[in-house]
């Protein structure tokens, strides 16, 4: 969910070795800084939606800088375009929204794990789409999804039945960012991803805010150090490094090193907020785990 620049980049020739492993290095940076992103959303003492907001808002002119350094036109939108970017908007807005709640509510690596399930989404929405069956792998990623989703959800529901709503709420941020990305999908490459940034974040700003005025959440923070840590780490770090290295690697290789964000989340999620992970929930995250990097090499 939180990978936004993962779909819009476009594969090139591979880089010399040296340079091959800058390249490798940001790639997993990016990762990781993007899997910080739900310990500050829980750090925060605003609420969960309000910290999305602080999130996009913070990070416009930043972004803008961004696309102007990379020539990518922040004008020059026709309306039909602008408006299913603005449809976009809303439905990252939404996303971010149930993704930021089911942190709150559920084990920060399920939520990492749940909230990074858009490719598996977009690998069922082209079985529809092109009214095909999957072939070879793509059952495996199937089958591994769903078993993998169904003991992580069942040890959620033992654990309590917020823990299993949580769950949800980080499975429908999944699904949202899935109908985000197909709706930004042919406006991406004509404007380019930062300059799409700077659009979402502006259109989708005031509809975290409206969200988190409905819920009654504190909206201005008292202490600013975790909101600033999530705008930074989230926004501008962890997409920075990942829309600059992703084009250079194969599929297979980003779904793979997709997955050092729900373990570094596991991980932090165990010695900050005492998370414990069983055996069989690590059965779970692996077949999860199996299925993203399956979906993402069929991207």
């Amino acid at each position: 969910m939180e990978n936004e620049g993962a779909s819009q980049a476009e594969l090139v020739d591979a880089p010399p070795r040296p340079r091959s492993l800058l390249l490798l290095a940001a790639l997993i940076g990016g990762n990781v800084a993007l899997s910080l992103g739900p310990w500050f959303v829980r750090m925060a003492d605003t609420g969960p939606v309000s910290a999305g907001f602080w999130r996009l808002l913070l990070a416009l002119p930043f972004l803008a800088l961004l696309a102007r350094a990379n020539r990518q036109p922040l004008t020059g939108m026709g309306v039909r375009t602008l408006a299913l970017v603005a449809l976009g908007a809303v439905t990252f807005a939404m996303d971010l929204a149930s993704w930021h709640i089911g942190i709150g509510m559920t084990r920060l690596g399920n939520a990492t794990l749940f909230g990074n399930a858009g490719s598996i989404v977009l690998l069922f929405w082209g079985f529809i789409a092109h009214r095909t069956l999957p072939r070879g792998l793509e059952w495996l990623a199937i089958v591994f999804a769903l078993a993998g989703a169904a003991i992580l959800m069942g040890r959620s529901l033992e654990i309590s039945h917020a823990t299993l709503v949580g769950d949800l709420f980080c499975v429908a941020a999944g699904l949202l960012y899935a109908v985000y990305l197909l709706t930004l999908q042919g406006a991406r490459g004509k404007f380019g991803s930062w300059s799409l940034l700077v659009w979402v974040s502006l259109f989708g700003a005031p509809v975290l805010l409206g969200i988190a005025l409905l819920r009654g959440e504190p909206v201005w923070p008292q202490h600013w150090g975790p909101i600033i840590a999530l705008f930074i780490g989230s926004q501008l770090v962890g997409q920075g490094l990942m829309v600059f290295a992703l084009k250079y690697f194969p599929p297979l290789v980003v779904g793979l090193a997709l997955l050092t964000q729900p373990v570094v989340a596991s991980l932090y999620g165990w010695l900050a907020f005492g998370e414990l992970l069983s055996p069989l929930d690590l059965v779970g995250m692996a077949l999860v785990g199996a299925a993203l990097a399956v979906s993402r090499a069929r991207a």
